[in-house]
C-alpha cells in the first residue's frame, strides 16, 4: 500500500488530492474561501476520482487473476451465470411482461368504456334529433325535458342543449325561403336541460364543424399546466398542476326541411362514472392532465374533481397511464390528455377469468399449475447448483492432475504418469496424456529429422539456383531477362546461355518431367551435358540429336525432357533454333504499326524416350533459321507459364500470353517480365502453383539494362 500510494502517479494524485481537500475544508471553517480555492478543490476531487478509478481497475484485474485462475472457481461462476442469473432474468421478464400486459389491458378496458360512453351520447343525441323531427308542433322544451327524464336514471350528470342553426347546412341551401328561415333562427335562444355543472351551455356552434357533419368525441374543461411546453409537457404535467376534466360530447343535426336544429349531448366523467368504471373494469381512473398546450380546455363552471386523490385511498397496488384524444371547441384542433390509472391485478384477473362448474375456474387451475411449475423450477435450479458443484470438484480434480503432469513434462520429465481414477472422458484424456508422454521422444526425433530434411532441401534449392546463370550476359546488341520459380523447394526447369564467340550465343530452355528432387537431379546432369555439347556442335539440331542419345541411356523410363535450343548470331543477324517437344516460341517482330506476335512451332520429339536408337527423334526434329532485326522480341517459356490455373481450373494460355506481349512490348524486358508475372498472379489468385515457371525474354538491339564501356550488357535474373 505504501508503494502504491507514494511511488505511483495515481497514488500520489489521491494523496495530494485528499491533502488539498482537507486544507480547503479547514480554510472554509475559518474564512470564506475565494473562487480560486473552489477551483483548486474541484481539481483535487477530480484527481482523487481518477486515482480511485485506476486502482479500482487494477483491483478488478488482480481479482480476476487470483480468483478466476482456478478452473473450479470458473466452473462455479459459470454455473451461477448459466443457471441462476438466466432464471432470475426469466422471472423478471415474465413479471414485467405480466405488468405490461395488465397495464395495457387495463388501458384497453378504460378506453373501451370511454368509447362506449361516446357511443351512448351519440345514441341519445340521435334519439333527441329524431324526437324533434317527429314532434311537429310540439314544444322543444317539452321534447327536451321528456328525453332528459329518460336518461337521468342512467347518467345523473347528462346535459343536453338544442341550438337553432344560425347558418344553413349544405343540403339546406336549395331555396331562398329556406335560407331566410335559417337566418331567422339566429335570434332564437338555445334551449338546455340537465345540470350543466361542468361547463357553460354552448351558445353557438364552432366554425370547424363545417357542413353539419356532426361530431362525437371528448372535450376537456379546466386549466392546463402553464409550464407545459411541447418539449417538456410529459415531465411537467405528471405530478404538476394543470388538472382537467373530460366530458363526452356528441353534436347531431336534425334532418329534413328547415328550421334546422343542432342537438348537443354531454356527459362529464364524474365520480359516478368513475365508480361505475371501477366496478366494471377493476381500474380506478385518477388525475387527468392536459398534454397539448395548443389545445385550450373549456372554462369550468366548477373545478373538476381530481380522481387521483380518491384513488389514493383505495389501496390499489399498481399505477399506470393512458392517453385520451381531446378536441379544442374553438378551432377543432386535437390534443392529448394523460390519465393516471390505479389497477388491482387480482380484480382484473377475476373479471377476465371464466368461472367453471363446481366453483373453480379453468384459469385458476392453470394458475395453480403455473405456481407448481414455478416451484419445481426453483427446486430444480437448486439441485442443479449442488450437482454442478459436485461435478466441478470431480472435473477440477482431474484437470489438476493434468496440470501437474504437464508441468512435469515442461521440465523435461517424460516418464511421469497420471493416475487414472475414473473411466470417463477425463480418464481417457489422462490415458491419452500418458501415451503422449511415452511417444514424445519419438516425436522429438522425428522433428529433428524433419528439420534436417528441410535444411537439406534449402541447401538443394540454393545449389539448383546456383546452376542457373548469374550476373549479366555481356553481349552487345542483346537484352536478356529471365525468371525461374520452382513449384517446390527444387524443380526441373532449366535455362542457360552459352557464349560461343563474340557474336554468337547459345540459348537453352528445358523442362524435366515431374517435380521435386528427381527432376532437380536430372536438371543438374543436363547442365553439364549441354555445357559440353554446346562447345562441340554449332547446329541446334545436331546438338539435340547427340543429347537425346546420351540422355536416353541414363534417364528413367518414366521421365523425359523437353527442350528448345537456339543459336543467335548477332553478326549475321540470324537465329537458328530447334524444338524438342517443348512449348512454342513467341516472336514479336520490330517496327510497323500493326505488330502481331508469331508462334514458332518447329517439329520435334521430346528427349529421353527409349523407343528406338534415336531414328524417330532424328526424323521428326526440324531446325529453322530466321533473320532478326533490331527491336525483335523473343519469348521462351515452360508450360508452367501457360498452364498456370486459377481456382476454376482455367489455364492462363498461350493466347493470353501473346496478347500481353503485344500490348506491353514497348516496355524494357525487365518491366515486361514483371508485368507478365503480375498478370499470372492476378489470374491464378489463391490457387496453388502446380508446376515450375520459367521464362526468357530476348530483345535484339541496344541493351536496356545498363551501359558498358564497349556497348550495352544484357542481364539474366532468376
Amino acid at each position: 500500500m505504501k508503494n502504491a500510494f507514494l511511488r505511483t502517479l495515481p497514488g500520489r494524485a489521491i494523496v495530494i488530492g485528499l491533502a488539498v481537500k482537507i486544507a480547503v475544508f479547514a480554510l472554509g471553517l475559518i474564512v470564506t474561501p475565494p473562487a480560486i480555492v473552489d477551483a483548486v478543490d474541484t481539481i483535487a476531487s477530480m484527481a482523487v476520482v481518477l486515482g480511485a478509478v485506476y486502482f479500482l481497475g487494477q483491483g478488478i484485474a488482480l481479482a480476476n487473476r487470483r480468483l478466476l485462475w482456478k478452473v473450479r472457481t470458473k466452473l462455479i461462476i459459470s454455473y451461477i451465470f448459466i443457471g441462476f442469473i438466466p432464471s432470475i432474468l426469466i422471472i423478471a421478464f415474465f413479471l414485467l411482461g405480466g405488468l405490461f400486459l395488465f397495464s395495457n389491458f387495463s388501458a384497453y378496458l378504460v378506453q373501451n368504456e370511454i368509447r362506449a360512453l361516446e357511443d351512448r351520447t351519440s345514441s341519445i343525441a340521435a334519439a333527441l334529433a329524431l324526437d324533434i323531427q317527429r314532434g311537429g308542433r310540439t314544444d322543444l322544451r317539452t321534447l327536451l325535458s321528456r328525453r332528459q327524464a329518460l336518461v337521468d336514471s342512467e347518467f345523473a350528470g347528462v346535459s343536453m342543449a338544442v341550438l337553432p342553426l344560425s347558418r344553413p347546412c349544405s343540403e339546406q341551401t336549395g331555396s331562398a325561403d329556406d335560407r331566410a328561415q335559417v337566418s331567422s333562427n339566429s335570434n332564437v335562444a338555445p334551449i338546455t336541460s340537465g345540470s350543466w355543472n361542468h361547463v357553460e351551455p354552448p351558445r353557438s356552434l364552432p366554425e370547424w364543424l363545417g357542413d353539419c357533419g356532426g361530431f362525437k368525441g371528448l372535450f376537456a374543461y379546466g386549466q392546463p399546466s402553464s409550464a407545459a411546453t411541447p418539449e417538456n409537457q410529459l415531465s411537467v404535467n405528471i405530478g404538476a398542476a394543470g388538472e382537467v376534466g373530460l366530458f363526452a360530447s356528441t353534436i347531431s343535426f336534425t334532418n329534413g326541411t328547415t328550421p334546422g336544429y343542432a342537438v348537443i349531448v354531454e356527459i362529464p366523467i364524474d365520480d359516478t362514472l368513475e365508480q361505475r368504471m371501477r366496478s366494471d373494469t377493476g381500474v380506478d381512473l385518477g388525475t387527468l392532465r392536459s398534454m397539448s398546450p395548443g389545445v385550450r380546455p373549456l372554462p369550468a363552471r366548477n373545478p373538476p374533481k381530481l380522481g387521483g386523490q380518491r384513488a389514493a385511498t383505495n389501496g390499489l397496488p399498481l399505477t399506470s397511464i393512458t392517453f385520451f384524444e381531446e378536441r379544442d371547441w374553438t378551432n377543432g384542433r386535437t390534443g392529448s390528455v394523460i390519465a393516471t390509472m390505479q389497477l388491482s391485478i387480482p380484480d382484473i384477473y377475476r373479471r377476465i377469468s371464466t368461472p367453471a362448474s363446481g366453483g373453480q375456474s379453468f384459469s385458476q387451475s392453470l394458475l395453480i399449475l403455473l405456481l407448481v411449475i414455478g416451484v419445481l423450477f426453483l427446486i430444480i435450479q437448486g439441485l442443479a447448483l449442488i450437482l454442478g458443484l459436485v461435478l466441478a470438484r470431480s472435473i477440477t480434480g482431474s484437470v489438476h492432475e493434468l496440470f501437474a503432469g504437464t508441468e512435469r513434462v515442461r521440465h523435461g520429465d517424460f516418464t511421469h504418469k497420471i493416475a487414472i481414477r475414473a473411466h470417463d472422458q477425463l480418464g481417457e484424456l489422462a490415458q491419452s496424456f500418458n501415451s503422449m508422454t511415452a511417444s514424445i521422444e519419438d516425436l522429438l526425433r522425428e522433428q529433428a529429422e524433419k528439420k534436417r530434411l528441410e535444411e537439406e532441401l534449402r541447401i538443394a534449392h540454393e545449389i539448383q539456383m546456383s546452376l542457373l546463370p548469374h550476373g549479366p550476359l555481356r553481349m552487345p546488341g542483346l537484352s536478356v531477362t529471365a525468371v525461374c520459380v520452382p513449384a517446390r523447394e527444387v524443380g526441373g526447369d532449366y535455362y542457360d546461355f552459352f557464349p560461343l564467340d563474340e557474336n554468337r550465343v547459345g540459348i537453352l530452355i528445358a523442362d524435366v518431367s515431374g517435380k521435386g528432387t528427381s527432376a532437380a537431379l536430372y536438371m543438374a546432369e543436363l547442365k553439364g551435358l549441354m555445357l559440353s555439347l554446346s562447345r562441340i556442335h554449332t547446329s541446334p539440331r545436331d546438338l539435340l540429336i547427340v543429347a537425346n542419345r546420351i540422355i536416353a541411356e541414363h534417364l528413367d523410363a518414366r521421365s523425359f525432357i523437353t527442350m528448345t535450343y537456339a543459336v543467335l548470331d548477332l553478326g549475321r543477324r540470324v537465329m537458328t533454333y530447334a524444338r524438342a517437344g517443348h512449348t512454342p516460341l513467341i516472336y514479336l517482330p520490330a517496327g510497323g504499326t500493326n505488330r502481331a506476335v508469331r508462334v514458332l512451332t518447329p517439329d520435334g520429339l521430346v528427349l529421353g524416350l527409349k523407343i528406338d536408337d534415336g531414328e524417330m527423334f532424328e526424323q521428326l526434329l526440324c531446325e529453322e533459321t530466321m533473320p532478326v532485326s533490331e527491336g525483335d522480341l523473343f519469348v521462351l517459356f515452360t508450360d508452367g507459364i501457360t498452364e498456370a490455373m486459377n481456382a476454376g481450373d482455367d489455364c492462363f494460355g498461350e493466347t493470353r500470353l501473346g496478347e500481353l506481349i503485344e500490348e506491353h512490348s514497348h516496355l524494357p524486358t525487365e518491366e515486361l517480365r514483371e508485368r507478365v508475372l503480375r498478370e499470372i498472379a492476378a489470374f491464378v489468385g489463391s490457387a496453388p502453383q502446380h508446376d515450375d515457371m520459367t521464362m526468357l525474354l530476348l530483345r535484339v538491339g541496344q541493351p536496356v539494362v545498363r551501359p558498358l564501356e564497349e556497348g550495352v550488357a544484357a542481364e539474366a535474373r532468376s
